[in-house]
């Protein structure tokens, strides 16, 4: 029995140091398993854990991460349940956490992430591994330039109705490290937006998430032409691949060079004076 920290301050009484059956609830904390090798004690995932895609394909899937079926996890006997504060709902993960243990992060930022993954390395019996992971995630972040653009930027995660990101979440602390200035930084959550809204706030650049919402080009369209026939400045719209914006795992190491490609990329297009991407 060994006894660890989570971070809402919970203490979790774990019976087996590591862990030998352990359920993630949680797609990026599932990949993050997987890269520090831990392979055969993870018996349960969601739907959405689609990464890696072998474990999506064999391991056994115990719902959404908001729908989780309580009767398969039971039946899966954990030691441990790997939850996240946002991701999952409240009274489905306290009704786990009085039968098992059940770790739940709650990550905002860059140093929260950090130091989850190096507990659940520390968890797992994977310490040195989530401890290098953590230093090349730090090393990959080192690239990208962080001086602050003056460009107005408003990143969108969901459709009908549009819904933006405010300054309390992972989200907007990554495109604080891109260098990036969320307009929505004063807001809280994932705030209901129109896109009269963005015009006032003279957002120059959007972005679109690949995920929760999978926007494509004919959601630029709309965009666009609701600035034109508004008789407003169009702004900048790129599709940006959402798991690199909102994944909090090893998922970071492979963010740096988005990141890193994103921004020489803006910048590219700023320096030519094209506001229209």
């Amino acid at each position: 029995m060994q006894i660890f920290t989570d971070q809402l301050g919970r203490s979790v009484s774990i019976p087996i140091i590591p862990p030998k059956r352990i359920v993630s609830v949680v797609p990026s904390q599932t990949e993050l398993l997987h890269y520090l090798g831990i392979e055969e004690q993870v018996v349960g995932i969601t739907k959405f854990c689609v990464h890696p895609q072998d474990w999506f394909n064999s391991k056994q899937r115990v719902g959404g991460t908001k729908q989780l079926d309580i009767a398969t996890i039971t039946s899966l006997q954990p030691d441990l349940i790997i939850a996240n504060k946002e991701e999952n709902l409240q009274f489905q993960i306290e009704a786990l956490a009085m039968q098992y243990p059940v770790w739940i992060s709650n990550v905002s930022d860059m140093p929260s992430a950090l130091e989850m993954i190096k507990t659940i390395g520390s968890i797992t019996g994977k310490e040195q591994a989530a401890i290098s992971l953590v230093d090349a995630i730090t090393i990959a972040f080192k690239r990208i330039e962080k001086p602050r653009l003056a460009i107005p930027v408003a990143y969108l995660i969901w459709n009908e109705p549009f819904m933006t990101i405010g300054g309390d979440t992972f989200i907007h602390d990554m495109l604080q490290h891109c260098g990036l200035y969320n307009v929505f930084e004063n807001e809280t959550r994932y705030p209901v937006v129109s896109l009269d809204t963005l015009a006032d706030k003279g957002v120059e650049l959007i972005l679109l998430s690949s995920e929760p919402f999978p926007f494509k080009a004919k959601h630029t369209h709309f965009i666009k032409s609701f600035f034109k026939d508004a008789g407003k400045k169009v702004p900048a719209i790129l599709i940006v691949d959402g798991e690199m914006f909102s994944w909090y795992g090893s998922r970071m190491l492979q963010a740096g060079q988005y990141f890193f490609e994103l921004m020489q990329f803006i910048q590219g297009k700023r320096d030519e004076q094209e506001i229209y991407i």
